[in-house]
């Protein structure tokens, strides 16, 4: 005989799980905005005449991420699974957007960016996660047949077309991170693990290719193994990162104290806004950042756990997989764990348009949560007496 109370724990499990995605997210981009205004103001007033440049914008795409969250929280995630050709559609457009002149908008010698009125749109960001609901939609409903090499084309093929637009923006760190995540949906929905073996050769040997073919890659690779070789050089970013880090210490050099800030490393306030973090607030402040990390991740994957339906638990998996690639990719490169690439930091980096992406996808996530708790607790009280 089962309890009178318990069609309502469930919902109470989810409602907690619920709380603690939305107060990590919010107070992730809270602290972001403060992050960015420490790493940015001396910048943001030598460039701009403004301090507050970054500021304003990141407290704006706060604004914007959360409408969408809330949006995206009242919106019926299994309604994406019917647009997976569509989010495809998009992807590809976007990526094609930026290369298009008059459109597409050049900064540091990459084409990244669709310029609109006001703001700029980085047309990876929306990729990457129309990528992930095309994912979900096919592998759900090739979940009979996820076994046959030939039912992985299609991933494949839309994933490589994807990865090579992203590339040749050029945006290295992009690419790596939806290989990754491709590889990891298709492992989680079900590839054999000969077929990801089969996978992984040509994706090993990509990757020297792709460095030797393009000379700063080769570069960075160098500044890599020895950043001192050229301090003033290919290595002079990674050599500020590790001072700055350095700095800090256990409990850093207080905030809005940092020194390196001073045009010293550059992109401080968005790929390598993390040194910075480093520097002010010490290794137990950043080690607190990871860990506000891990707990908002291990929170998403509990949601997809609890899923009822595959698209949904694979669309989590999808989202929270961009989600932790991306950071652990943006840790490597400023801590010289792997070779410098520009990766932002997520919810945290300054650029309102990755962190309105990730706001949204969250606010998916959150749905997913609150739609099979309603199941879950329907599905006590009519099957469970």
């Amino acid at each position: 005989m089962k309890s009178k109370s318990e069609p309502l724990f469930l919902p109470k499990y989810y409602r907690n799980i619920e709380i603690k995605i939305i107060l990590l997210t919010l107070g992730l981009a809270i602290f972001g905005c403060i992050m960015v205004y420490s790493a940015s103001s001396y910048t943001a007033s030598i460039n701009y005449n403004n301090e507050y440049y970054f500021l304003t914008k990141q407290i704006i795409g706060v604004i914007l991420g959360f409408i969408a969250m809330a949006v995206m929280y009242f919106v019926d995630y299994r309604i994406l699974k019917r647009f997976k050709w569509r989010a495809v559609l998009v992807a590809f457009v976007v990526l094609i957007l930026v290369f298009i002149p008059g459109i597409g908008v050049s900064n540091y010698g990459a084409q990244r960016w669709i310029g609109l009125p006001g703001f700029t749109i980085q047309a990876s960001e929306i990729a990457k996660f129309c990528f992930v609901v095309f994912c979900a939609a096919y592998l759900c409903d090739k979940a009979d047949s996820i076994h046959k090499f030939k039912t992985l084309l299609p991933v494949l093929g839309i994933g490589l077309a994807i990865c090579v637009l992203i590339l040749i923006e050029p945006n290295m760190s992009i690419t790596m991170c939806v290989g990754m995540v491709m590889i990891t949906m298709l492992f989680i929905g079900g590839m054999r693990l000969k077929h990801l073996g089969i996978l992984s050769i040509p994706a090993i040997l990509a990757v020297p290719a792709l460095i030797i073919v393009e000379p700063y890659r080769l570069k960075r690779l160098m500044a890599f193994i020895d950043p001192w070789a050229s301090p003033q050089g290919e290595g002079f970013q990674l050599i500020q990162s590790l001072y700055s880090l350095g700095a800090g210490g256990l409990f850093g050099v207080g905030l809005f104290n940092s020194r390196q800030k001073y045009q010293f490393l550059p992109f401080s306030e968005s790929d390598f806004i993390f040194s910075i973090i480093g520097e002010e607030l010490g290794l137990l402040g950043a080690g607190l950042l990871m860990l506000a990390f891990v707990i908002l991740i291990i929170n998403m994957l509990k949601v997809a756990r609890r899923t009822a339906d595959r698209f949904g638990y694979l669309l989590v998996v999808g989202i929270t997989s961009v989600l932790a690639i991306q950071v652990l990719i943006n840790l490597a490169v400023v801590t010289g764990s792997i070779p410098p690439t520009g990766v932002p930091l997520p919810l945290i980096s300054a650029g309102s348009s990755s962190l309105i992406v990730f706001m949204m996808a969250i606010g998916i996530v959150l749905n997913v949560n609150r739609v099979n708790s309603n199941a879950n607790c329907y599905q006590l009280i009519k099957y469970k007496p």
